[in-house]
């Protein structure tokens, strides 16, 4: 049992807890630590001095005080007004983690919310009661007012709701459920939709894919250079300890395994050949910056999801801090970071495609022993070089950007859901390079036999041969490649 507020979330507890393999509960702390906190909400909101958000009005407009008999209007009209989000809704999984990460900051005890509210946004959670929620429209700073005001709209019966695949008036679920829409209070919008929780969203998935993906890669590229008849040297421990990044380590440990009693690594140890090409010799080097990148934004995510990030933050009865830990700013930069490491380890993965097909060393040229009446595996490696140059187009950092909004009042933005978004777009396209690359390792390796080679290899030849059969003659390949990415997709490929 995960207790919010409490104990500490890690991205996969997040993964579990939106999958239901974990249960998530509020605890008698965290209670009253959430119910302390709103009491000092209620003595400012009803004090003469003008506390931001909380008896004033917002952005460029918290010069004006309201009223106490305002208050509820002020915090749902926040939500209204904000929610103008555009585009196709955001999967299903994002807005169930957003509504995770939410409840975690809120029991910590600094946002001043209801308890109510809390246990009804729980409610949801248990009962996969998910919010619709726009892609676009946020600018990662002031919190992610946009995508958070449509995921919190349904507390007050507005907005709509995912029924299965169909999309539901909200105010239509909220019945079927016997349950009244809540009426907000002071703070409470404010609390709810300042936040990082939509960039946050994309980071933890983007995490537990390039995870997978990492790992993927380091197969991709052993099943490669086993096929090329390339040199294990490169991946010797005692080389990378002299150079011991992290990722580096990891990956060489990889390869390492990944040649483990190969007969046809050994077949060819004394050959007149000096050196393979950088996109095989130095894949611990490149896929390791990658992995690094990984651990970076790792890190930061953990930190994030275990913060408060919402405004103002409440320390006291008199004491509510305006502050800017809604910024996006520190996910924004490493989610770039990791996208251009995304976006490399699909570079290197294309150029080991050109190579493999280039018929040197005893393999045909485009892998197919009937050149010239067949195609054989020429037209995929245009495919990866198509994914790659859209991913190459990506890699611009939106974090390097800024433009102001809130008349002024926010005048240095992130950007950050953008970055998050395009992340994950990479990682799509990175799915794909790397099901043709172990397509084609497959393929190059039918040429080695009767070698054989590591059991991690062999194991993960016989489940793409169990999708693909080895190309004799020209056949629609869309299928081939549609098949190897539903089998990426399964993550049965692993090193460990």
């Amino acid at each position: 049992m995960f207790k919010y507020g409490i104990d500490s979330l890690t991205t996969e507890k997040v993964m579990a807890l939106a999958t239901g393999e974990l249960k998530g509960a509020i605890t008698d702390e965290a209670i009253e630590k959430v119910n302390a906190c709103r009491a000092k909400v209620e003595i400012m909101a009803n004090s003469d001095q003008a506390v931001y958000g909380i008896n004033t009005g917002f952005g460029p407009l918290c010069d004006v005080q309201i009223t106490a008999e305002e208050t509820s209007q002020l915090q749902e009209n926040l939500l209204i007004s904000h929610a103008v989000g555009v585009g196709n809704p955001i999967d299903k999984k994002l807005s169930k983690i957003m509504m995770i990460c939410k409840v975690h900051a809120l029991c910590q005890g600094f946002s001043g919310i209801r308890l109510e509210v809390v246990e009804r946004i729980i409610y949801f959670i248990e009962n996969n009661i998910l919010p619709v929620v726009p892609e676009q429209g946020s600018v990662g700073a002031s919190g992610d007012l946009a995508p958070l005001s449509h995921l919190f709209l349904p507390l007050l019966g507005e907005g709509e709701f995912w029924v299965k695949d169909e999309i539901i008036p909200a105010a239509e679920v909220l019945k079927q459920h016997n349950l009244e829409p809540i009426t907000l209070q002071a703070k409470e919008g404010l609390a709810l939709i300042n936040g990082t929780q939509f960039i946050l969203a994309h980071t933890i998935m983007g995490i537990e894919k390039m995870a997978y993906l990492l790992e993927l890669a380091d197969v991709a590229g052993a099943f490669t250079l086993e096929g090329y008849k390339g040199s294990e040297s490169p991946f010797m421990e005692e080389l990378h300890t002299i150079r011991p990044f992290k990722g580096s380590l990891e990956v060489a440990r990889h390869m390492r395994r990944l040649f483990e009693k190969s007969q046809n690594i050994a077949s060819h140890k004394d050959c007149e050949r000096v050196q393979d090409p950088y996109s095989m010799r130095c894949i611990p080097q490149v896929h390791g910056a990658s992995r690094n990148a990984w651990y970076h934004l790792k890190e930061l995510a953990e930190v994030e999801m275990n913060s408060v990030t919402d405004n103002p933050i409440v320390l006291s009865e008199t004491v509510a801090i305006s502050g800017g830990n809604f910024h996006g700013q520190p996910l924004a930069m490493a989610l770039d970071y990791a996208s251009i490491a995304a976006a490399e380890l699909g570079n290197i993965s294309d150029r080991r495609c050109f190579l493999i097909i280039e018929g040197k060393y005893g393999l045909p040229r485009l892998l197919t022993e009937k050149g010239g009446l067949n195609s054989g595996f020429m037209i995929p490696q245009y495919t990866t070089a198509a994914l790659v140059t859209e991913n190459k187009s990506l890699c611009f950092p939106p974090s390097a950007d800024s433009v102001p909004t809130s008349l002024g009042q926010e005048d240095h933005v992130s950007m950050g859901s953008i970055s998050g978004r395009k992340f994950n777009q990479i990682l799509g396209n990175l799915d794909k390079i790397l099901a043709i690359e172990l397509m084609y390792g497959a393929q190059a390796v039918e040429f080695r036999r009767p070698n054989t080679f590591s059991d991690i290899i062999e194991e993960a030849y016989a489940l793409i041969r169990s999708k693909v059969d080895k190309l004799m003659d020209d056949r629609i390949l869309k299928d081939d490649i549609n098949n190897m990415i539903e089998l990426v997709k399964t993550k049965s490929f692993r090193v460990n």
